[in-house]
């Protein structure tokens, strides 16, 4: 991918579109750089206080959605003048999720089992993480072979079960017991408190879903070089964040 944006173009194409805003925002590779433990990330410097600076001005609401759990999203520190959104719209920060049935239960005990078995045959690297409702196989740091290997009999293994899902990531294979979507969960809150229009930008497959969501008039940003739908495209954290200061400044 060789043509990107320039941050302050597309800031100024958001600055000229009706308000109110809903600002959705995904975080590792957006917000945060990719790094091979998901605990390690971190916001890029000066990240936090641009996107609290975008939530304090008028019209304009900014949330975090994320296929990370609530938990997980917590060592991100977001404060609460931005909505949090985890576990790829499954969870909401302070507010409860609906309990598992016993065979939602059940099914993403199977789902760990199987993640678990496949994380063992990918190898020293891989790791399987746990969320409400999902697990997720984590192949980055492990062999680049085994890692594929382990996550496509990963897939073809889930694909019998019924009422699974998956979702594919870099690196990542994410089984679910229960459906869940960033878009289906930026579309709700955006209905919810009457945004005239929707940004969103993303990095990531799942993104992708988000980004098909959105109507015609709203905004869809890409970071990074990897195939996408949306019409806008950020090379990296580093030019998200010279957007933010980009379109804060333009109050």
């Amino acid at each position: 991918m060789d043509h990107y944006d320039d941050p302050v173009h597309v800031a100024r194409l958001v600055g000229a579109c009706p308000r109110p805003w809903l600002v959705g925002l995904d975080v590792d590779g957006v917000l945060a750089p990719i790094v091979g433990h998901a605990a390690d990330a971190t916001l890029l410097a000066g990240m936090a206080e641009a996107v609290s600076a975008l939530a304090r001005l008028p019209e304009v609401d900014v949330v975090v959605v994320s296929g990370r759990s609530i938990a997980g999203l917590a060592q991100f520190g977001f404060g609460a003048d931005v909505e949090v959104i985890g576990s790829h719209g499954m969870e909401t920060r302070n507010l409860p999720m609906a309990p598992l049935s016993s065979d939602e239960q059940t099914l993403l005990e199977t789902l760990a089992a199987a993640a678990i078995a496949a994380a063992e045959r990918a190898g020293h690297g891989a790791w399987v993480e746990r969320k409400p409702a999902s697990v997720v196989l984590h192949v980055r740091q492990a062999d680049d072979v085994a890692g594929s290997s382990a996550i496509f009999e990963l897939a073809d293994a889930i694909a019998s079960l019924a009422g699974a899902t998956t979702k594919a990531g870099s690196g990542v294979l994410e089984a679910f017991a229960r459906h869940a979507d960033k878009g289906t969960a930026l579309v709700a809150l955006g209905e919810r408190i009457g945004a005239a229009t929707t940004i969103f930008i993303g990095d990531d497959v799942t993104d992708e879903e988000a980004f098909a969501r959105l109507l015609p008039t709203d905004i869809a940003i890409k970071v990074g070089g990897a195939d996408t739908i949306a019409a806008h495209r950020l090379r990296d954290p580093t030019c998200v964040l010279d957007w933010l200061h980009a379109l804060v400044a333009q109050r």
